[in-house]
């Protein structure tokens, strides 16, 4: 790590607060990622989940790193906009990029790395032998992934996180005399669409876990929830917050499900991304 005045904008990992080139900021040459002056004394720990440690203290190659390739999109991203720039402006093309903010769609996808990695090092400080974590497993024969997995004695958890802002909520419309219809409202807007795409996940695990039960999980990260209530379940999938998944998670400690087994298995068929 070195501190240092940023050639170029960047956005923190930590917080994801924008900074402007010319800043004082953590450069980390490993990650080629910056964090803000405010944000570089918190524990790394917090920031980054890495392979997690079994009994013998050894690391397992299988876990995965939460957020990897939305980090490594990310990274893409924002070095094809900056060549674009010096393309565009010739000699001129360092202070263009230094000048420029990033565009929200590529920003986007350092918010959802930021995002991963918190869930993920909360998952991790709670895994043990019976709760098993994979982390950023890709889907065969797809380009998409699946943010975390989770294995317990009760079941199979697929865990896709969300950094929104707003507060979640459950809309019901129609019901005796027309078909119910459940949306997903994320601070007013209709997010159902992320509901579908947990329930693709879902299935496809599923073709692979057997008889073992799967359930769906959307985890917001940063969203408005209320200091009462806030979880709720719409067709099948969990809606609800990081501590709150925690604690479901630890509490599905009865089943038959041989969570060494089921992970590896897991593991085996959804290679990390």
């Amino acid at each position: 790590m070195k501190q240092m005045r940023l050639r170029y904008s960047g956005v923190c990992r930590q917080c994801g607060t924008s900074i402007a080139a010319g800043t004082e900021a953590i450069y980390e040459r490993e990650t080629r990622t910056v964090r803000c002056l405010a944000c570089a004394t918190e524990p790394e720990q917090a920031l980054y989940s890495g392979p997690e440690p079994t009994r013998d203290g050894l690391l397992s190659p299988a876990a995965g790193t939460a957020g990897s390739s939305a980090r490594r999109e990310y990274e893409r991203r924002k070095t094809k906009d900056q060549d674009r720039l010096r393309e565009k402006w010739g000699r001129f093309g360092a202070l263009a990029v230094g000048l420029s903010n990033e565009r929200p769609s590529t920003q986007s996808w350092a918010q959802g790395a930021i995002g991963e990695e918190r869930l993920g090092a909360g998952l991790d400080a709670v895994s043990s032998d019976s709760l098993a974590i994979l982390h950023d497993r890709r889907i065969p024969g797809s380009k998409a992934n699946i943010d975390h997995i989770a294995v317990t004695p009760g079941g199979v958890w697929v865990v896709d996180a969300k950094r929104y802002k707003g507060r979640p909520e459950l809309e019901i419309e129609g019901g005796f005399l027309r078909p119910r219809v459940e949306k997903l409202l994320v601070g007013r807007r209709d997010s159902t669409k992320l509901v579908d795409g947990v329930l693709k996940q879902v299935d496809v695990v599923r073709k692979h876990a057997g008889d073992v039960p799967v359930n769906g999980v959307l985890c917001f990260i940063e969203a408005d929830w209320p200091l009462v209530g806030g979880a709720f379940t719409t067709r099948g999938v969990h809606v609800l917050w990081p501590k709150r998944l925690t604690k479901v998670l630890v509490a599905q400690a009865s089943g038959d499900v041989d969570v060494a087994r089921m992970r590896e298995l897991l593991a085996s068929r959804f290679r990390p991304a």
